[in-house]
């Protein structure tokens, strides 16, 4: 009954913090204009999949991927991010990992 409810909690952190989050594509006739959005979405996806699955191995390539990915995000124009308060993003993303911890371990540890 834990995972279950840890899924539920994980799918509604993630749709409440990827309610602000939007990704606009264009048409550019020089290709290294996207190069910022394209490299951002990746290396925020490594980063997040070291962390959490390689923890280990390579932690700190993780926190590395991640930081590279947030300064990319600032500096595509293909990436937007909504402005949100801060009262919502904490709570969407303590949904966020409590759903994970609970998903994987069956139970909160504080």
């Amino acid at each position: 009954m834990s995972q279950l409810f840890g899924l539920l909690l994980l799918l509604a952190g993630m749709y409440f913090l990827g309610q602000n989050i939007m990704f606009s594509t264009y048409y550019s006739p020089y290709f290294w204009r996207n190069l910022p959005a394209l490299g951002s979405v990746l290396a925020i996806m490594g980063g997040v999949t070291s962390l959490l699955f390689f923890r280990r191995q390579t932690g700190s390539l993780g926190w590395g991927l991640l930081i590279f990915g947030i300064v990319l995000v600032f500096l595509s124009g293909g990436v937007m991010l909504k402005p949100t308060s801060l009262w919502n993003f904490m709570i969407a993303f303590a949904a966020l990992i409590s759903g994970f911890k609970l998903l994987t371990e069956g139970r909160l540890r504080f």
